[in-house]
């Protein structure tokens, strides 16, 4: 007979496991938003009137802040594939922008900016580190019955 209290000791690390995971993803989600939201106005100069690399500063930004909460409450499946895409879309973009010089396409910006500098480079590390980490809370996430 079990005693009071007693769990299996996989589960014990699965789930300090998931939720060091869920504090993580979120940091980085949250340094991302954070780098974002105060570069945004800067951006936001070069098209004052449209869309504007700024604007989508400021989506980014309210994306990654929602998604770091849904991974902190939830720390489901859903809620780390969400934080994988949204750190990773953002991580290929601010990398494929630093080298490739892709022109406006529609509403977008062309947002091609040859340099790196500290806020947007640890805004990449947050993104790619937050893209790993949510991957690795994916595979090693269990699946609730």
């Amino acid at each position: 007979m079990a005693a009071a209290g007693w769990r299996p000791r996989g589960r014990t690390r699965s789930t300090t496991l998931n939720v060091v995971l869920r504090i993580l993803v979120a940091a980085a989600l949250a340094v991302d938003a954070a780098v974002h939201w105060q570069l945004a106005p800067g951006y936001q100069l070069a098209a004052p009137g449209g869309i504007g690399q700024g604007n989508l500063f400021h989506l980014e930004a309210i994306v990654a802040v929602l998604v770091a909460l849904y991974v902190l409450v939830r720390g489901s499946r859903p809620a780390f594939t969400a934080a994988l895409l949204v750190a990773g879309s953002a991580f290929v973009a601010v990398v494929l922008y630093r080298y490739v010089d892709i022109p406006a396409i529609g509403p977008i910006p062309s947002m091609y900016e040859p340099v790196w500098f500290f806020g947007k480079s640890v805004s990449a590390v947050a993104e790619g580190l937050g893209a790993l980490l949510a991957a690795v809370a994916l595979v090693t996430h269990r699946r609730r019955d």
